[in-house]
């Protein structure tokens, strides 16, 4: 750890001060902003369907929730990369960042974190305090319980670092119907149990890079068999979700059965396969359409 910091500080001192648009984007890690925008955002409508409220005639609603949930997850994600800044020059993946290249600087990124973070809490607020609450458990289970405390220690890190990425479609629904009903909790059951396979196959791709920076992840403390049956384990408690969304339609239920069965399907090849860093690449491209068409499936399936 002593090596890495001084290698962040030789960095600093020799990469140039101007920071660009792309050393902002990758500080707020503006893919994770924009596909945790997509859940919300699904949360968001469905409350609207479900509840009969009208959509335009809550605009500001609608743009307190997506402002403010994009803000508190910027900002999560630059304090998650401040707290980050010594392991992430060892790890391929990470060592371009701006708080490793030195672009900019601890403190700044400390203000950045902490005003997006309140300016968005704020604006969350401002819908009611069910959402906010929310909001503020996301943030906590992030910064505190998995950036600061589990992901250094546990091997169990990624299902505590889930907690936060299932947040953001309760933070939609509940800017509509803060009793958030069943249906809101698929969601975030939903994206809980979806989050385990992604890290895992994301982890075997950069085991070695996990290895070095010594975050325990499940390859690196238990190897590949071990995680290709976590993988499993996890893609097979999906199965049944479906069955509790029948109120989204029979198409919806249709669709997400079989992009789970799919995904399943595509696990247990793993058994056969002997590149297993392929299946693992294979795994990761499966579970990004899978989130990124069901979510888009449920908006339609209630437009339809």
């Amino acid at each position: 750890m002593g090596n890495s910091r001084t290698l962040t500080t030789m960095q600093e001192t020799s990469s140039p001060p101007t920071t660009t648009w792309k050393d902002f984007a990758a500080l707020i890690k503006i893919g994770i902003v924009n596909s945790n925008l997509i859940t919300t955002f699904t949360g968001l409508w469905l409350a609207f369907m479900f509840t009969g409220a009208h959509f335009l005639q809550s605009i500001d609603i609608v743009i307190f929730t997506l402002l403010g949930s994009s803000l508190v997850i910027a900002g999560s994600c630059a304090l998650n990369n401040y707290i980050d800044r010594d392991i992430d020059p060892i790890m391929k993946r990470t060592k371009g960042r701006p708080t490793v290249t030195g672009k900019i600087s601890g403190s700044r990124v400390l203000i950045v974190g902490f005003t997006f973070v309140f300016l968005g809490l704020a604006m969350l607020f401002m819908t009611n305090i069910t959402t906010g609450i929310i909001g503020i458990i996301g943030i906590f289970s992030y910064v505190v319980l998995y950036s600061m405390w589990s992901k250094r220690l546990y091997v169990s890190n990624t299902v505590i670092g889930s907690i936060s990425g299932a947040v953001p479609p309760l933070i939609g629904w509940a800017a509509v119907d803060p009793t958030l009903p069943p249906m809101a909790w698929m969601l975030f059951l939903l994206m809980f149990i979806w989050q385990p396979p992604h890290f895992y196959a994301l982890a075997m791709r950069r085991v070695e890079e996990y290895r070095a920076a010594g975050i325990p992840m499940l390859p690196v403390v238990k190897g590949f068999a071990a995680t290709k049956k976590h993988i499993i384990i996890w893609v097979a408690m999906l199965l049944p979700i479906p069955f509790f969304m029948t109120s989204l339609g029979l198409p919806f239920v249709i669709l997400a059965t079989a992009f789970n069965i799919g995904w399943l399907a595509l696990g247990v090849i793993g058994y056969r396969m002997k590149d297993e860093i392929k299946w693992a690449t294979l795994m990761f491209v499966y579970s990004l359409n899978y989130l990124t068409i069901l979510f888009t499936a449920m908006v339609i399936f209630t437009v339809i």
